[in-house]
């Protein structure tokens, strides 16, 4: 383990990877971000629900592993590119974050010491034990204190880039369960998919970024729903993972 990630369950070859970058709202004792506490339960700072749910469905043992980002994406954001600002963001949906404004060799140090490990330790377990598929998991709030006219009324949203081969199936999978599902929304994978261009799109591994909608997954029962429902999910896409596989 490490403070810049943490692992539950066992990497297989052939099996189902789950990624979550922000699925942590720590922040090491020695980083002052500057922001009122109670800011740290907020969207800004954690993917709410994605823990949990991550840890249901390896328990269930829909997906063999779960790769979790080890603090909150104020402290660093490992779904940027590493040179992109917002990979250490200065705001975020209207809060200022003033212990950001980092010089050159503060923002070297914060990207050693969290984003770089956490990556690393990534392309390692691929490397190691190359997935059937990946599973990009991430939760998005229901409306921006920035932006409060903005709708978002999905309740699940299927994101890609490029390689959109497992995209419709999933969307065909959740819209089964009964759900409302954003194709590329509340925003799209085209824009914002650093991480799983990174790992999945440059080694050719067929993924799919999923985002809940953080009031569905605010608690255990929740959060058990949405488990049960990415479950079955999964267990559809990895024939069209291994078939998609098969004939590249």
């Amino acid at each position: 383990m490490s403070e810049a990630w943490r692992q539950l369950g066992t990497p297989r070859a052939g099996g189902v990877l789950l990624i979550g970058d922000h699925a942590s709202a720590q922040v090491p004792d020695d980083i002052g971000l500057g922001i009122d506490p109670a800011l740290l339960g907020n969207h800004i700072a954690i993917d709410i629900g994605v823990a949990e749910v991550a840890a249901l469905l390896v328990e269930a043992g829909a997906v063999d592993a779960a790769i979790l980002g080890g603090v909150s994406r104020l402290v660093v954001d490992c779904n940027r590119d590493e040179d992109a600002p917002g990979a250490i963001p200065i705001a975020s949906d209207g809060h200022a974050i003033p212990g950001n404004a980092l010089d050159h060799d503060g923002r070297e140090a914060r990207l050693a010491r969290f984003f770089r490990p956490y990556h690393d330790h990534i392309a390692g377990v691929i490397a190691a034990h190359r997935p059937a598929m990946i599973l990009s998991l991430h939760s998005f709030t229901p409306s921006l204190a920035s932006d409060p006219d903005q709708t978002r009324p999905w309740q699940v949203g299927v994101l890609y880039n490029a390689d959109d081969r497992l995209a419709a199936p999933a969307i065909a999978a959740l819209a089964a369960e009964g759900l409302i599902v954003g194709d590329q929304l509340p925003y799209s994978g085209k824009l914002l998919n650093a991480t799983m261009n990174r790992h999945a799109e440059a080694n050719g591994v067929p993924y799919v970024g999923i985002e809940m909608r953080q009031d569905l997954v605010g608690d255990a029962a929740g959060q058990a729903l949405f488990a049960e429902r990415l479950a079955r999910m999964c267990g559809k896409m990895v024939k069209s993972a291994s078939l998609s596989q098969s004939s590249c």
